[in-house]
């Protein structure tokens, strides 16, 4: 995948088929330590160790649609391509942790993407799951959790057009640090 947005946009497609209620995504990104680092968390159904064990095999998938499973595989090859470490641990019925780093500096280190229009596909997705978005670099923290503004919203669904306009564009600038 050309940015790292599409893998995260994948690894959580999993977390969303694998019934999280709750998917926590932390983002690292520091020129000063030269790393970028991903850290994604579910209270999904999580997995048995034998399917663990095969996870980042390409040719492995619980899908019945397709006989490959390339998402989590290619993640883990970007990471070690790039001097980066990839880790998953997953309990059944507790969740999945998926952990992926890459040096910054690397020729093949893909570029973040757009972290607003991730999240924006991922909450109008599925209304019900809250995420809690952490972007941290070497000048400040931002944090979106969609937990906040569907109490502030009320009665207003969150996967309302203008809402998600406005959650896209709140991301962006909280990324770059622009949120007055």
């Amino acid at each position: 995948m050309e940015e790292l947005a599409l893998n995260i946009l994948d690894i959580i497609y999993n977390s969303i088929k694998a019934k999280a209620t709750f998917i926590r995504l932390y983002i690292l990104d520091s020129i000063k330590d030269n790393i970028i680092r991903i850290r994604i968390e579910d209270n999904g159904v999580g997995m048995r160790k034998d399917i663990l064990k095969k996870v980042t095999d390409p040719f492995f998938t619980t899908r019945k649609t397709r006989k490959v499973g390339l998402g989590t595989s290619l993640l883990k090859q970007m990471c070690e391509d790039t001097e980066g470490e990839f880790k998953i641990s997953s309990k059944e019925n507790e969740g999945t942790v998926v952990e992926a780093s890459f040096r910054k500096d690397h020729l093949d280190t893909p570029p973040m993407g757009d972290l607003g229009d991730t999240m924006v596909c991922l909450v109008s997705a599925d209304i019900s799951i809250d995420y809690e978005f952490t972007y941290q670099d070497d000048e400040h923290i931002f944090e979106f959790k969609t937990k906040e503004f569907k109490e502030i919203l009320e009665d207003v669904p969150i996967n309302n057009a203008d809402i998600l306009l406005y959650i896209r564009d709140y991301i962006r600038k909280g990324v770059k640090n622009e949120i007055d």
